[in-house]
């Protein structure tokens, strides 16, 4: 289901950016069921794992901007799901961790690679070593996430945050969102000056867009531009 929502959004011209949330009070996404895997031949464990990673790169792969709001436990899968969004929000009271070594297995959905892109390789060792648990301060101490809030009493105190966060980001030129995030992305696998040789690539896209010329019409008449990603 998850697989055919995010493919569904990628040929969607109209969304803007992307709020990932549980509506299961209390949980991100605890990640799998460890009572169905118990019941899993091993080559089923390996087909199962391998859609899990498709689907949260294809995730990771989203034209707009994808913001994880972590209103709960968020465990395993659960936080490699948050790792590929671009921006995660916590509430201080959720969970997060990695703790696929507790299992004898590893993070097998990214999170081995994308931990460290975000925390350090250290501390993603450390981590991923320890199988630790971190509330949303640690979190946000650490580096894991971009914004912590304290918990409401509906329970939905990230995802009102994310939603002012996506706010901001609505304004903005679609086209333009799309080849920063293309930007960023590539060019953090790079070294600085291929990345810069991205970035130039990136921006050539933006030059023949109408959007660019309502944008310079929109700042010489003093008015918000209407953008149409075009």
């Amino acid at each position: 289901m998850m697989s055919k929502a995010v493919d569904a959004l990628k040929s969607d011209k109209k969304v803007r950016t992307v709020v990932l949330r549980s509506e299961v009070p209390g949980i991100f996404c605890a990640g799998a069921d460890l009572k169905e895997r118990a019941k899993m031949h091993s080559s089923e464990v390996s087909s199962f794992v391998s859609r899990a990673r498709a689907t949260i790169n294809e995730l990771a792969n989203l034209p707009v901007p994808t913001i994880a709001a972590i209103d709960g436990t968020a465990l395993g899968g659960g936080l490699e799901l948050a790792l590929a969004c671009d921006i995660r929000v916590a509430a201080s009271s959720a969970k997060m961790g990695l703790v696929e070594t507790k299992l004898a297995i590893i993070p097998g959905a990214g999170g081995t690679q994308r931990l460290p892109r975000t925390i350090g390789v250290s501390l993603a060792k450390e981590l991923i070593f320890s199988a630790r648990i971190v509330d949303g301060e640690e979190a946000k101490s650490i580096g894991l996430i971009s914004h912590v809030v304290e918990q409401n009493e509906a329970g939905d105190a990230a995802y009102r945050r994310a939603l002012a966060l996506a706010r901001e980001f609505l304004p903005q030129g679609p086209v333009a969102m799309r080849v920063a995030k293309l930007a960023i992305n590539q060019g953090m696998e790079v070294d600085l000056v291929t990345g810069l040789a991205i970035e130039e690539a990136c921006y050539a896209q933006t030059i023949p867009t109408k959007d660019r010329i309502e944008g310079l019409l929109a700042f010489k008449e003093k008015r918000p531009p209407r953008y149409k990603g075009e």
